[in-house]
């Protein structure tokens, strides 16, 4: 400030002492009135350079001068960089946080308060079956189209979530999804979506799985109840108390089996899965699974024909326990739904690549195409009424999958009505081995015994 003011009486002296020189008292007044008049020009042309920077906002193109304006240049040009690093830093912010909900596997729609686009993330647009650019700006109401979203959205009551099919829902292929509205801002809203395919179809297997379990232990419970109750009230001879009594063991074993079962799959789920510690040859497995698959045929009174093919010499690591009852599961199926005169046969299969496939394959009533892609499923029964027959629990195939999987290999399942079905265990190349042959104990020749004793 001082400096301006020396500059400023600077210039009415120079005038006045200029005026003077040339026109006496007149000429100094008047030039120091011209030199006050070129000062204020002066500075005006500097203010206005820094006006005109102003209103550029190109810090690039800031003036460079002294005094009073050029500190105030040099303050603004401060203040500006600090605020562009400020905007720059929300930008970013800005960017940073789209992109985390771009990434966020729930969708996410905004909306203005008339219910208009605003923006979206892919997933919602997937989910919901929108353009994030084409639908920019069009109600939401227009796009999603059930009669339960329209009804949620109109009755402006958010505070619960509702459930509606996403795109591309179909009886076999059900999509279903979670839209939660929530308000923010003034008068917006935000719209959450989440699959919940994977969940509702959990809670209905759940639902099933409970009932079946309970139809599956009611059925012998009631049938043991009304036995004890017969052999408690009423006279019975020897013959008949016998037969009570082999009825109540049979539904008693259905109990037992149904329960060993159930347990089995827990145990599969729960546990770690298998090392590649534990070798066992595929002729041992052979062996005790064709000794019991007999066992069941001579029990159940079929005069079937069962041919097991030679095992192959390898080794698989893994469960043995959890192999032979994925094996002895579907020698058992085979058992039990082939006919007396039908023939079963169990053999082993080296793959082109590497891979082990145990198959077993028989002549019984064979399964429809529709009924394939469930047999997995616990209790899902082609026919219930030859299950129960058969003595079936619903959990062997269910059990065999786990079993499978658990060892890194497949299920495979074909089946033709009225020709058979042939269901067969591939084991990667990865759990086999060759077998190991035992080494030689050398024994001294009889003269080196004779000397030695």
């Amino acid at each position: 400030m001082a400096w301006r003011i020396f500059l400023f009486v600077a210039c009415q002296l120079a005038g006045a002492a200029l005026g003077a020189w040339l026109a006496g008292e007149r000429g100094a007044a008047a030039g120091a009135i011209a030199g006050a008049l070129l000062w204020f020009a002066a500075d005006l042309i500097r203010g206005l350079r820094v006006v005109r920077w102003l209103r550029s906002g190109a810090l690039s193109v800031a003036p460079q001068m002294r005094g009073l304006w050029g500190e105030a240049a040099d303050r603004a040009r401060r203040v500006l960089r600090t605020r562009e690093q400020e905007a720059h830093q929300a930008r970013q912010r800005l960017q940073d946080f789209l992109a985390a909900i771009q990434a966020s596997p729930n969708g996410v729609v905004l909306l203005d308060p008339q219910g208009r686009i605003e923006w979206s993330n892919q997933t919602a647009a997937h989910q919901l079956g929108i353009d994030p650019q084409r639908d920019l700006l069009q109600l939401i109401g227009n796009l999603v189209r059930d009669p339960a979203f329209a009804a949620y959205y109109a009755g402006r009551d958010f505070s619960q979530d509702i459930v509606i099919p996403g795109p591309g829902n179909t009886p076999g292929r059900p999509v279903m999804l979670s839209v939660h509205l929530h308000f923010y801002g003034d008068g917006r809203l935000m719209l959450l979506s989440r699959d919940i395919t994977a969940v509702e179809q959990a809670e209905v297997m759940r639902r099933d799985f409970v009932a079946n379990v309970s139809h599956e232990i009611r059925t012998p419970l009631t049938v043991l109840a009304g036995f004890i109750e017969t052999l408690q009230t009423l006279p019975l001879e020897a013959a008949d108390r016998a037969r009570y009594l082999d009825l109540m063991a049979q539904q008693a074993d259905r109990m037992q089996t149904l329960v060993s079962d159930l347990l089995t799959l827990s145990r599969l789920e729960g546990s770690p899965l298998p090392g590649a510690m534990e070798w066992t040859s595929a002729a041992a497995l052979t062996a005790q699974c064709e000794e019991e698959a007999r066992a069941l045929s001579d029990l159940l009174n079929r005069d079937q024909q069962l041919r097991f093919g030679p095992a192959p010499p390898v080794e698989i690591t893994g469960a043995p326990h959890e192999l032979l009852s994925a094996m002895s599961n579907l020698v058992s199926n085979a058992v039990r739904y082939t006919p007396p005169d039908g023939s079963i046969e169990a053999q082993w299969r080296e793959l082109p690549d590497g891979r082990l496939e145990f198959a077993v394959r028989d002549t019984g009533p064979g399964i429809a195409p529709e009924h394939l892609p469930r047999l997995t499923e616990r209790f899902y029964r082609v026919d219930r009424s030859r299950s129960r027959e058969t003595g079936g629990t619903g959990l062997g195939l269910a059990i065999v999958k786990h079993v499978v999987q658990r060892h890194g290999g497949e299920l495979r399942i074909d089946s033709l009505p009225g020709v058979g079905s042939t269901f067969a265990i591939q084991l990667p190349a990865s759990r086999l081995r060759p077998v190991m042959p035992l080494a030689d104990t050398a024994r001294p020749p009889a003269t080196e015994s004779a000397a030695a004793q």
